[in-house]
């Protein structure tokens, strides 16, 4: 008997995930499984996110009831086994008879059928064992690691860094499906999805933001005609603090959603978009959306533009530990050193957009990561280097921002710290983002 299709692509994915450092969310909406019924690709998301949320949990129980060291299996069998006992211990609605079954025939099908007896006898034992209990709240780094499935070394600088309640707050929050947030361009296409079912919410921060509580977005026409874009509130909110200028540069701006919403706020300005990749730059040509847009396919480290901007977006690749919650192989795949590489490179980003923004002019340097290294340390670093280099109080955009009614939250103070906007997942109703305003004197 054929292994179920979406059981099947959760398998596929989570093996090129594992032996390929891709990406499941971008995997899950790719060609190659968007051909599947929307009940098989809800439930290969269901099943693919949460084996990658609960790995070190899923392993700790598969440890305890096998004979051999799970780092010496093959990984086929390994992500076999996850899939079973994740459906065993979270989807109640799987007959655990079902979630064994289609297991051993996912061994057969990755050509390990000499393992498939391995695979039935230890889902059978993890089947007898009872579901780790969280009845008593974690009180250290140590059971709050265990309880939701994060690294120890992550849990424990979080905690420095953010105190126990708003670290609780954020690996909660890690393991949850997050909410979809929207922009929507046309304020006519909220009745429009309205009508084709789907339910909202307002957005928790911003006017033009909504969050879907119910229904597929992308389904409708006015997600089709771009009138409506999936992009979390947190990155809507970088890009309105961009502001306003004549002329205005995205250092890292693929795939395009913070560089259109800055087009849309500039229609009279030139805009230039610059990213690293030329398949990403091509993808950037047809989701930025505004005719006042150029791409660039460049090292943003080493700009080839000689002219200055009023306005430069510095949004860096990082290490995106503010995102778990959307991507969570991120967690069993980040180490300190990684910190130390990303933040030399992000130090390179700001310095260059910092040289080629005029007298006067802002540069927004931005990070979806949690990590001061890759944040406060990065701006503390160009304004040791460059005494023309002055840090502007976020505090005093975002009141500007709620004065024009573009921002909706009340308690703006809960988005500063310091003079930087942070937003925290789990304790914000959205993604971890920072962002700093640095004005060039």
């Amino acid at each position: 008997m054929p292994v179920s299709a979406a059981r099947a692509a959760a398998f596929d994915i989570l093996m090129r995930v594992g032996q390929q450092g891709a990406y499941a969310s971008e995997l899950l909406h790719s060609a190659q499984f968007r051909t599947l019924s929307a009940t098989d690709h809800g439930l290969a998301t269901q099943l693919t996110m949460g084996v990658l949320r609960w790995q070190s949990a899923l392993d700790a129980t598969l440890a305890s009831v096998s004979s051999q060291n799970l780092n010496r299996l093959d990984p086929e069998v390994l992500t076999a086994l996850r899939l079973g006992l994740f459906q065993m211990r979270y989807l109640e609605r799987i007959p655990a008879r079902a979630a064994i079954f289609e297991s051993v025939e996912l061994a057969k099908r990755a050509r390990k059928s000499s393992a498939a007896p391995f695979v039935n006898a230890l889902l059978r034992k993890a089947q007898k064992l009872s579901a780790l209990s969280n009845e008593n709240d974690p009180y250290d780094a140590t059971t709050l690691s265990v309880a939701t499935a994060h690294p120890f070394w992550l849990v424990e600088r979080w905690i420095k860094h953010f105190g126990f309640d708003h670290t609780r707050a954020i690996c909660n929050f890690n393991q949850t499906i997050p909410t979809t947030a929207i922009h929507l361009y046309d304020p006519d296409a909220e009745a429009e999805l309205l009508r084709a079912g789907i339910a909202l919410n307002p957005g928790a921060l911003l006017r033009d933001a909504r969050q879907v509580v119910h229904g597929d977005v992308t389904t409708t026409s006015a997600f089709a005609s771009g009138r409506v874009v999936i992009q979390d509130e947190a990155s809507q909110l970088v890009a309105l603090l961009v502001g306003t200028g004549r002329k205005i540069l995205d250092c890292c701006a693929a795939p395009g959603g913070k560089t259109r919403l800055i087009a849309n706020r500039n229609p009279e300005s030139e805009l230039v978009a610059v990213d690293l990749h030329p398949h990403r730059a091509s993808l950037l040509r047809r989701l930025a959306g505004a005719g006042n847009v150029s791409i660039v396919a460049a090292d943003a480290r080493h700009l080839p533009v000689i002219e200055r901007f009023d306005r430069i977006l510095a949004d860096v690749p990082c290490s995106g530990t503010g995102t778990l919650a959307h991507n969570p192989e991120i967690k069993w795949r980040l180490t300190t050193e990684d910190l130390t590489q990303l933040s030399a490179r992000q130090f390179e980003i700001l310095e260059a957009a910092f040289d080629r923004v005029t007298s006067g002019g802002r540069v927004l340097y931005s990070t979806c990561s949690l990590e001061p290294e890759e944040n406060e340390l990065v701006v503390e670093r160009l304004l040791a280097k460059f005494g023309t280099a002055q840090l502007v109080d976020c505090r005093d955009e975002l009141r500007t921002l709620q004065k024009v009614g573009d921002v909706v939250i009340e308690d703006t103070d809960s988005l500063i710290t310091g003079k930087y906007l942070r937003t925290i997942s789990g304790v914000h109703r959205c993604e971890g983002f920072f962002a700093a305003i640095l004005q060039k004197n």
